[in-house]
């Protein structure tokens, strides 16, 4: 159902090579992804899996849509079409190709990775982040049939349906199946969701005895899909054979398990097909050369994007301190690099997505923070006061994420630190994680940052970012990149900068961050 009632609006969908649709929407843009690609698959006739991609005009190319918010009327939209797999990732594979000889000849602007190229690192990752709403698998041939004549009685008659050991058995293999696409170690509430969804889809297994309908699914869903973690454990899944008791020689608390925790889609990636640990050091050794040549981005990019799963693996595992993990890894430290390893573990863009969100509530914050009393709505006035000295938007920003730490109840000192255009190196360098922003003595409010970078932990791993605002999508993708958890005094920060302004993980905030985000939408109400 489509529940945004406002102006009917219309979009342009790219299906393939020479295949595009005009879509309209009479009810204007739909709320959440899931309902804008249930009205596409009806208008345009696609089968099968996909993800939807938006061309952003910050970047001028396709970006994965995560939030409809990006578009609007006139918008051009491409078909992604995804194929289902056993191990943790879903492949990026046409299903609109016939044969294997069409997938070939179609152009790469439809992104399609056919069986043949299963040898791209890209193959190896998962596609999209978990969905608003769960897609329930087609289950076997003789479940499904069993299923549609079960629904049809008790659409007529309201009979309910108790599936045998055996066929439950396989419906929730097949359920597991399906979640292990999206993540290895869903929380649970995405298990209430995938429950929901299947007698949604399902009524005739509705449960009788049951507050939900589907408590008994929930929880035999549970104990299924550990038994599936076992199994792709057995078999070299690398994002669960890390968290094997076997492997580690010793028992760990739940707490200690290795997995997302931030909405990360690629926690933990296997290696690309035919790599090894030995062939990918030799990459990492290629690659300590090719940074050292001039106009080499794409090499740079091409060897960051085949080793991704041993860097990743190697974060996650060993927690190597900076200095040294920059000494063998110097091409991420960069904000292409950082952009590019942020998207690999979220499949979200970082800074078009970081500045546009954050200039879209940065209205409603300033009318938040004015209203803002006490000693913190001192400080924030403080704050905003620049305003009227500097309106360019990098210092609108520079002082929206101010007043948020301090409206927050957090001290924006403890992330950004500004300088005169003197050494400070002592200080620098017990910086456990921070910004720096150095000006030039005797500057006015109105001129530019003479320079901006990152520290973290003590080293000074990227400079020459521009400003304050930039700096904090980078160090947020850093946090990201290299496994960081948040400093506790800036904690609300980073959750609101995650779950409110990168919807990350947004169902599940903290009181002082849902109430913030109650504020925010009460004037878009």
């Amino acid at each position: 159902m489509l529940t945004n009632m406002a102006a009917s609006a219309v979009l342009r969908v790219i299906l393939g090579e020479n295949d595009s649709s005009k879509v309209t929407l009479p009810f204007g843009i739909p709320d959440s992804v899931e309902e804008l690609k249930n009205e596409i698959q009806r208008q345009c006739e696609v089968s099968g899996d996909f993800r939807l991609q938006y061309k952003d005009t910050d970047f001028d190319e396709f970006i994965n849509l995560t939030s409809t918010s990006d578009i609007q009327n006139k918008a051009t939209l491409k078909v992604i079409y995804l194929s289902s797999a056993l191990s943790t990732s879903s492949s990026c594979l046409s299903s609109r190709a016939s044969s294997q000889d069409e997938i070939r000849s179609m152009s790469s602007d439809t992104d399609i990775l056919s069986s043949s190229e299963s040898s791209s690192p890209s193959s190896s990752l998962r596609c999209e982040p978990w969905p608003d709403i769960f897609p329930v698998p087609k289950f076997v041939y003789d479940v499904e049939i069993q299923l549609q004549r079960a629904n049809g009685d008790f659409e007529s008659n309201g009979t309910l349906f108790s599936p045998s050991p055996k066929m439950k058995s396989d419906i929730l293999e097949s359920l597991a199946s399906q979640i292990i696409k999206f993540k290895a170690y869903p929380s649970d509430s995405e298990f209430d969701a995938v429950a929901e969804a299947l007698v949604k889809i399902h009524p005739c297994l509705r449960e009788q005895g049951s507050v939900t309908g589907f408590s008994g699914w929930k929880i035999s869903l549970k104990y299924k899909m550990a038994n599936y973690r076992t199994k792709l454990r057995n078999i070299g899944c690398s994002e669960l054979n890390v968290n094997s008791l076997k492997r580690s020689g010793q028992r760990t608390s739940p707490n200690q398990v290795k997995k997302a925790r931030r909405a990360e889609v690629n926690y933990y990636p296997d290696y690309p097909a035919g790599q090894t640990k030995e062939s990918l050091e030799q990459e990492r050794l290629s690659l300590l050369s090719e940074v050292k040549k001039k106009n080499n981005e794409q090499m740079i990019k091409e060897k960051m994007e085949k080793t991704f799963a041993y860097r990743r693996q190697e974060v996650i595992e060993n927690k190597p301190f900076i200095a040294e993990f920059k000494r063998r890894w110097p091409a991420l430290f960069s904000e292409r690099e950082v952009e590019a390893e942020f998207t690999r573990i979220t499949t979200v863009p970082l800074r078009s997505k970081f500045m546009q969100q954050l200039d879209h509530h940065s209205s409603q914050l300033l009318k938040v923070f004015v209203r803002k009393g006490g000693a913190a709505g001192r400080k924030i006035k403080a704050i905003l006061a620049d305003l009227d000295k500097n309106d360019a938007i990098e210092a609108r920003r520079a002082c929206v994420l101010k007043a948020l730490i301090v409206y927050l109840n957090e001290d924006p000192e403890h992330l950004v630190r500004e300088y005169l255009d003197v050494d400070d190196n002592q200080e620098m360098e017990q910086t456990i994680i921070g910004i720096f922003a150095i000006k030039m003595e005797g500057a006015e409010p109105t001129d530019d940052l003479e320079d901006v970078g990152i520290i973290i932990e003590g080293v000074e791993v990227l400079h020459n970012l521009g400003n304050i605002a930039n700096a904090l999508a980078i160090l947020f993708g850093l946090m990201y990149s290299l496994d960081l958890s948040y400093p506790t005094n800036l904690r609300y920060t980073f959750e609101v900068l995650q779950k409110v302004v990168m919807e990350l993980d947004s169902r599940h905030l903290s009181r002082k961050a849902q109430v913030l985000k109650n504020k925010l939408f009460e004037g878009t109400m």
